[in-house]
């Protein structure tokens, strides 16, 4: 017998605030579609987290869970030992800060898993909040991401560390050049919540094809072209209702507070 395909997803009850933990369900649901057994392992805090799986998933949480979740798995090692074994990792908002060297919260710095050589700080005029519109690496054979953002962190990325993509309408890693998040190997991480695989299936195949090589055709071709009009739908929704990327932070730091929050919510 074959065994199913897992797909871990880590701390929910630490990083789960904003339904990333639905990123799960999308993929095994589109394997099992290709008829591949699969199932969604959930990994509580206190619980070893598997080191064979295929994909890993954290997601959004709040400061003190988000401390938590890193020195945990720093301490723990297992997510790093299965990236380096080659599974795929998502890494969502909180999740993308915690997998990389280190982050600000409310009460200090704290170091992260140290997966990647990226730097969170609390560098932003206003928090991010609305629809979030990236153009991923044009290495990754994507097409234009939907989702929305919902963070106050500021994230630099080490030397050598490629963007995920670059930012079209909303805030991303809020630097100067427009990034969101970063990919290295098989991980990426993005401030895209959504969740984002439901809204853009394609990044979804992406991860399980890193994790188990070349699929087999969807059995449910309509099941995409769904998800393609409610990105079309985002996508429309988000020229209305966020800033053009042509703005840039220097523009935000010219604005008082007041005006910038009537700025964002206006889009201009």
């Amino acid at each position: 017998m074959v065994e199913p395909v897992t797909v871990v997803v880590v701390y929910p009850d630490l990083l789960g605030t904003y339904g990333d933990g639905g990123n799960a369900r999308v993929l095994v649901e589109r394997l099992r579609w290709r008829g591949i057994a699969a199932e969604v392992v959930t990994v509580p805090l206190g619980t070893p987290v598997p080191r064979s799986a295929a994909v890993y998933l954290l997601g959004g949480g709040e400061d003190a869970p988000q401390s938590l979740a890193a020195s945990t798995l720093r301490a723990e090692g297992s997510l790093v030992a299965a990236v380096a074994a080659g599974a795929a990792l998502l890494a969502v908002c909180a999740g993308l800060q915690v997998v990389g060297s280190r982050f600000l919260t409310s009460e200090g710095i704290r170091e992260g898993v140290g997966l990647v050589d990226a730097e969170t700080v609390r560098g932003l005029p206003v928090r991010a909040v609305g629809e979030l519109v990236v153009d991923p690496d044009p290495g990754l054979g994507l097409p234009r991401l939907s989702g929305y953002e919902n963070h106050a962190g500021l994230t630099r990325l080490g030397p050598g560390l490629r963007p995920f993509g670059r930012v079209v309408a909303g805030v991303g890693n809020g630097t100067d050049d427009r990034a969101d998040g970063f990919v290295a190997g098989h991980v990426i991480g993005t401030y895209l919540h959504g969740p984002v695989l439901a809204r853009n299936p394609e990044l979804a195949d992406l991860l399980l094809g890193w994790a188990l090589g070349e699929l087999p055709a969807l059995e449910h071709p309509e099941v995409d072209a769904e998800a393609q009009g409610l990105r079309a739908e985002r996508l429309s929704a988000a020229g209305r209702s966020v800033p053009a990327s042509s703005g840039g932070r220097g523009r935000w730091r010219r604005l008082g507070l007041r005006a910038r929050r009537r700025a964002y919510q206006r889009g201009t």
